[in-house]
C-alpha cells in the first residue's frame, strides 16, 4: 500500500522567494495547504499573499529582502537557516526586460542576470552548504520557463537567463544527488502574472499565443502550485534534475515524439508556431 503521507509537506519549512504576487504567490497557497511553514521572501509587501496563505490554516513568515542584491539575499537565506532547519527552496524571483536585441542595454541585460541566475545559483549554494553541513537531504525547485528551451524573441537576457537556469540545475542535481539534495526545475508556458502583462495587454500577440496553447487559455498560478508541492515532498527521492514544462500554457510542438505537431497556420501569416518540447529532460552525469 501506498504511503500518501510521504507526499505530504506537513511539518516541513519552505522557503520561496518572490512570493508577493504571480507564480510565487500560487506556489505559497499550494505550499500551505499541505500544513507546511512556509517563508516569503521579496522585496515588496506580501499582505494578499499572507491572506491566502492564512485562509488555508498555513503558517506564513514575511522576510523582506531585495533579490537583485546577492549578498544580502545570502545572508538573508543565512539567517534564515540559523532559526531552524529549512527543508526547501523555491527559486521563484525573476525580472524580465523587452526590447529588440540592436537597441537592448547592458543595463538590462546586467539587471536579469543578477536576479534571474546569479542570486538563484548563490541561494541554491548557500542553501545547499547548509544541508551538507548538517547531513541532511533538501529540496530546490527552480522556475524556469518554456524560454529554458526556445528562443522567443525581445527577451535577450531573459531567454538567456532561463536556459543558464536549466543548466545550473543539472548541475547542481549531478553534484548533490548522492548528498540527498534533489534539484529540479518546472518550466512554466504562458502565466498570466506580471512578466507577461504586456503580451496580454496585445491583442495581436494574446491572439497568436492563445492559438498555439493546447488549453485555448493562459495558465494560471495555481496551475504550477501543485507541481512545487510534489516537488517539494519527502517521497520524490530520486526525482532529480528533470525539468517539467508546463503543458497548461505550453506552446504545441514536439512532444517527446520526435514528430512536428504545428496546427497549419492561416493562409498568409508571416509566422509559424513556435516549437515546445513536453519531454522531461534528465541529467546526464558527466565529469
Amino acid at each position: 500500500m501506498s504511503d500518501h503521507s510521504a507526499f505530504s509537506l506537513e511539518g516541513r519549512r519552505i522557503a520561496v522567494t518572490g512570493s508577493n504576487t504571480g507564480i510565487g504567490q500560487g506556489i505559497a497557497v499550494a505550499v500551505a495547504r499541505p500544513a507546511a511553514q512556509w517563508s516569503g521572501i521579496g522585496r515588496s509587501a506580501m499582505d494578499e499573499t499572507a491572506r491566502l496563505v492564512e485562509a488555508e490554516g498555513g503558517y506564513f513568515q514575511p522576510v523582506k529582502a531585495d533579490i537583485s542584491d546577492m549578498k544580502t539575499s545570502v545572508a538573508m537565506l543565512n539567517d534564515l537557516m540559523a532559526e531552524g532547519p529549512l527543508d526547501g527552496l523555491v527559486n521563484n524571483a525573476g525580472i524580465i526586460r523587452r526590447a529588440d536585441s540592436v537597441d537592448f542595454t547592458e543595463a538590462d541585460w546586467d539587471d536579469v542576470m543578477e536576479v534571474n541566475l546569479k542570486s538563484l545559483f548563490f541561494l541554491s549554494q548557500a542553501f545547499g552548504r547548509n544541508c551538507i553541513a548538517a547531513k541532511r537531504g533538501g529540496r530546490i525547485v527552480n522556475i524556469a520557463s518554456l524560454l529554458s528551451f526556445q528562443g522567443g524573441i525581445r527577451v535577450p537576457s531573459y531567454t538567456a537567463s532561463k536556459h543558464g537556469m536549466l543548466g545550473i540545475t543539472r548541475l547542481l542535481a549531478n553534484e548533490w544527488a548522492a548528498k540527498g539534495i534533489n534539484v529540479n526545475a518546472i518550466a512554466p508556458g504562458y502565466i498570466e502574472t506580471n512578466n507577461t502583462e504586456a503580451l496580454r495587454n496585445d491583442p495581436d500577440r494574446s491572439k497568436a499565443l492563445l492559438e498555439r496553447i493546447p488549453a485555448g487559455r493562459w495558465g494560471v498560478a495555481a496551475d504550477i502550485g501543485d507541481a512545487a508541492v510534489f516537488l517539494l515532498a519527502r517521497r520524490p527521492t530520486t526525482c532529480t534534475a528533470p525539468s517539467f514544462p508546463s503543458t497548461v500554457a505550453g506552446l504545441r510542438g514536439d512532444h517527446g515524439t520526435g514528430k512536428r505537431h504545428f496546427r497549419a497556420r492561416p493562409r498568409g501569416s508571416g509566422t509559424r508556431p513556435l516549437t515546445a518540447t513536453g519531454a522531461v529532460s534528465s541529467a546526464i552525469r558527466m565529469s
